[in-house]
């Protein structure tokens, strides 16, 4: 059965809807950063293809080192036990890069599989990247499904923030999902544990601000958006605090910074935007965003400082930078005197 082409969502959307009617193809590619979801998709198809207790007989997986022409082959040539289907799994294997004469056995082998068996390439720890011109790239266009399991977008993401805690008995607002996508990151890999641990911390049936911030483990970029709205609030006291925890969590200084140096630039951007009176879309298109959640709060965080500071502070932290680098000082000292000038309630870089 040839199956349908595509990449992204619309080879997602065409692998969903394999696996509702059960019209599940022969061979498949996986790959993408969103872990979570291929497996969990993965899962399904083991489920369909070879589950029911027989999947010892059934399912036959091959890791890197062990693929070889004749070891597909006969993999392929299994036949199924008390099932229809037989499912063959090759790990962090690319054909691609294999040499001429395999190429040609893979593509020959691959393009030729029986209605009994399925074929599923899982890239995890390797990249995926086709030379469309060979036959076997042919192969997967013509016979395969390319599934690329790539962060998910904002809406699609808070939904499924939503049902997972409706799931755990608890409820979620698309407000709180969104700050909770800010604090800890977009990949569900990431997001599964923080929900988990979220809803099991919860005291009532609708979860709040108070609970997420309680448990959830951020990441670095949303603490240091914590520290410079501490800034922005005058706040010196809780500046440091946030800067004293990221030490004890033993986070280098020069990553430290490298993640504030950012976040000067892009309120140091926001702020050019506001005075040329645009909105968030053209921020989002200058860094490259592809959520809106973080580019609004650093629209309304940049509100909060004039020009000339954020000018001031993109060249102080560059200014930190080069002197950490030079080796001309203790790391943690220079970023704690920088975070010291930053915050200078009069925002000129001077208390």
């Amino acid at each position: 059965m040839a199956q349908k082409k595509g990449d992204g969502r619309a080879a997602l959307q065409a692998l969903k809807g394999q696996l509702s009617s059960g019209q599940i193809g022969q061979l498949y590619l996986f790959h993408g950063e969103e872990v979570y979801l291929r497996d969990f998709y993965l899962g399904r198809l083991r489920e369909q293809l070879v589950g029911g207790g027989m999947e010892e007989f059934n399912l036959h997986t091959l890791k890197a080192g062990e693929v070889t022409p004749r070891a597909l082959e006969e993999a392929v040539d299994c036949l199924p036990m008390m099932s229809q289907r037989t499912l063959v799994l090759l790990v962090d294997f690319d054909p691609f890069k294999a040499g001429e004469k395999d190429r040609e056995a893979y593509a020959k082998l691959l393009g030729s599989l029986p209605d009994y068996c399925c074929v599923v390439l899982v890239y995890d720890l390797i990249p995926y990247k086709a030379d469309a011109r060979t036959k076997l790239a042919a192969v997967f266009r013509d016979k395969g499904l390319v599934v690329n399991f790539a962060r998910q977008e904002q809406g699609d993401l808070v939904d499924w923030i939503r049902r997972r805690f409706r799931a755990l008995g608890r409820d979620i607002d698309s407000e709180l999902a969104r700050y909770l996508i800010f604090l800890c990151g977009d990949l569900m890999t990431g997001l599964i544990g923080e929900i988990e641990k979220i809803g099991a911390y919860a005291k009532g049936s609708r979860v709040t601000r108070q609970d997420i911030d309680a448990v959830a483990t951020p990441q670095l970029d949303a603490v240091v958006f914590q520290m410079t709205d501490a800034i922005a609030a005058g706040k010196a006291d809780r500046a440091a605090q946030v800067l004293g925890d990221l030490y004890h969590m033993q986070e280098p200084p020069l990553r430290i910074l490298a993640a504030l140096g950012r976040h000067i630039r892009q309120l140091y951007s926001a702020r050019l935007i506001l005075e040329a009176h645009k909105g968030t879309d053209a921020l989002m298109a200058l860094w490259g965003m592809q959520k809106a959640y973080p580019a609004q709060k650093l629209m309304e965080a940049a509100r909060r400082f004039p020009l000339s500071w954020c000018r001031w502070a993109a060249v102080r932290c560059g200014e930190t930078d080069l002197a950490i680098k030079s080796g001309g000082g203790d790391g943690q000292e220079l970023l704690t005197l920088l975070l010291m000038e930053l915050s200078c309630r009069d925002r000129r870089g001077t208390c």
